[in-house]
């Protein structure tokens, strides 16, 4: 097989949708499976995770609308996932400069510690505050923190939903039982 039929596979709607759906739940429990190791999440690591929650549905939305004939709808929901991801893999570049202080980050999460006035609202503070800091990355994998990956990940994902988007299977895709054009 040549790379040109491999690319034409991988961007066929319903492959690009179940590619989609499968990397956006591995995404999804390495991020749990790491929490229960110990390692917990910032606010924007949150935030980096709603796209991936998005393609639980949108993913196979997308592969039904496809193989439904219904490409105009399919285009959308592979557009909205691409946007989507597109958009996290902005806040992951931002979420990476922060951590490598060369971007200010959320004053919730980063910047400078406050110290309490007394003992006594310091500890206060202590039972009802716990903050994971976006600028101190507690996890480095193969040299690079969770927030560097999904920079690729993201990425790859926008652009396999884009080529999913304008696969010539996604404009004209008839509906099952329909004679092809």
């Amino acid at each position: 097989m040549n790379w040109r039929g491999a690319l034409d596979r991988l961007a066929d709607p319903s492959n690009a949708a179940l590619l989609i759906l499968a990397a956006a739940v591995a995404t999804i429990g390495g991020a749990f499976a790491y929490e229960a190791r110990g390692f917990l999440p910032c606010e924007l690591c949150y935030k980096e995770r709603i796209p991936y929650y998005a393609a639980f549905a949108l993913a196979p939305l997308a592969a039904f609308l496809s193989q439904t004939g219904r490409a105009a709808a399919a285009r959308g929901a592979f557009l909205l996932m691409a946007l989507l991801f597109a958009g996290d893999a902005a806040l992951s570049i931002y979420h990476s400069g922060v951590e490598w202080k060369i971007f200010a980050g959320p004053s919730d999460c980063s910047g400078a510690l406050t110290a309490a006035p007394s003992v006594e609202d310091f500890m206060k503070q202590l039972q009802t505050v716990k903050v994971v800091r976006c600028d101190e990355p507690t996890l480095w994998v193969l040299g690079l923190t969770l927030a560097n990956w999904n920079v690729f990940i993201s990425a790859a994902l926008a652009a396999l939903a884009v080529c999913a988007c304008s696969s010539s299977t996604a404009l004209v895709t008839p509906p099952r039982g329909a004679p092809a054009p």
